[in-house]
């Protein structure tokens, strides 16, 4: 009798933890290129034109917290495949865009199938989630994610530049902070769902969905925001009224750092590197990726900075050029003090503009 109730409890305990991973494994979040549930990642995608080459435009780095540096991803950007493709087809595949048990918003001030406008923040990505969790991805890339009826589709403009995108896993109670963080960069939000159940916690994005302006509190806004695993991150955003260089102007000196900026560079209207404040915001015009894979920043879409010395670690990834228009714009930067991360970026910078 006791080897039966052994066999028995043996069973019941591998049933019961069976259904417990099968519904870790269904939880919505960011997810590495197997497919797996991951806290975090960021990928890298390269520009077409490279400096003594030409390639795809669709080739990109992967970094998680498991791989511990750059990797070559074996996908394509355009592919279903792999993490971007994967952690959007939680809402594409699965439906989700026609239930009403998950929340999901997708912004971009280039949308796809619709006219650019200046009239919103210089932002772009995406949240999806549950009232148990879910993920926000912010990204650099125009015309994208496509509408989720349409399926994974990503735009062929986006070959051409190098781009970045940050995913990161959060609880409910964090996705509800960084609601809040949106209301200043004011996205604009081209397709939503907020289903009433959510209609309580959620009224502010209901009406940023709608295109409607919030009153906001001050002219920007700093907000820890932590992982669904614990991990420490720091969203700073501005509205419209706080005209500055968001890296100069204010994350510099937040974060008593000096940083090395790598923001598209289009000429005549970028920014010069500046050390009229304490802290400094140094333009990198150069990339080195692994392997020796080098370009210029001029080809380069991407927005993100790390400080100039190692001691600091920091890594910021976000919306905003630094381009006198752009003074003018919403936007924010997603900060990350991961010596991981900081790492595989410090790494990237090849050649940065030191102040006259």
């Amino acid at each position: 009798m006791f080897r039966m109730d052994t066999h028995f409890n043996v069973l019941a305990l591998i049933v019961i933890m069976f259904l417990c991973c099968t519904l870790c494994s269904a939880d919505i979040a960011c997810r590495n290129e197997a497919g797996e549930s991951v806290d975090w990642f960021v990928i890298y995608k390269l520009p077409r034109y490279k400096i003594g080459e030409v390639g795809s435009g669709v080739d990109y780095l992967y970094l998680d917290s498991s791989v511990g540096s750059w990797q070559w991803s074996k996908y394509m950007i355009n592919s279903s495949q792999g993490a971007v493709g994967s952690t959007l087809s939680q809402l594409y595949k699965a439906q989700a865009y026609k239930s009403n048990s998950s929340v999901y918003a997708l912004y971009n001030d280039a949308p796809p199938e619709l006219n650019y406008t200046q009239d919103y923040g210089h932002t772009k990505g995406m949240l999806h989630f549950d009232h148990s969790q879910g993920f926000w991805l912010s990204h650099s890339i125009p015309h994208f994610p496509s509408f989720p009826e349409r399926g994974y589709i990503y735009p062929s403009s986006g070959k051409v530049n190098g781009q970045t995108a940050l995913c990161v896993t959060y609880q409910y109670k964090e996705l509800l902070l960084i609601v809040k963080q949106l209301a200043y960069l004011y996205p604009r939000f081209y397709n939503c769902s907020v289903p009433a159940m959510f209609s309580a916690d959620l009224s502010q994005l209901a009406q940023l969905c709608k295109g409607s302006k919030l009153p906001l509190a001050s002219n920007k806004k700093m907000e820890p925001l932590f992982s669904a695993h614990g991990e420490k991150f720091v969203s700073f955003v501005k509205s419209a009224h706080f005209v500055d260089d968001i890296y100069m102007g204010w994350v510099a000196q937040a974060l008593k750092a000096d940083l090395l900026v790598e923001t598209w560079q289009r000429q005549g209207h970028d920014l010069p590197s500046n050390c009229s404040l304490p802290k400094h915001a140094l333009n990198i015009k150069r990339i080195r990726l692994p392997g020796s894979v080098r370009f210029r920043s001029r080809y380069d879409h991407s927005k993100w900075c790390v400080s100039r010395a190692y001691e600091d670690q920091v890594t910021c990834l976000g919306d905003l050029n630094r381009e006198r228009a752009q003074m003018w714009r919403g936007g924010g930067l997603t900060c990350s003090f991961n010596p991981l991360i900081y790492k595989a970026f410090r790494q990237l910078v090849d050649w940065y503009i030191s102040c006259k």
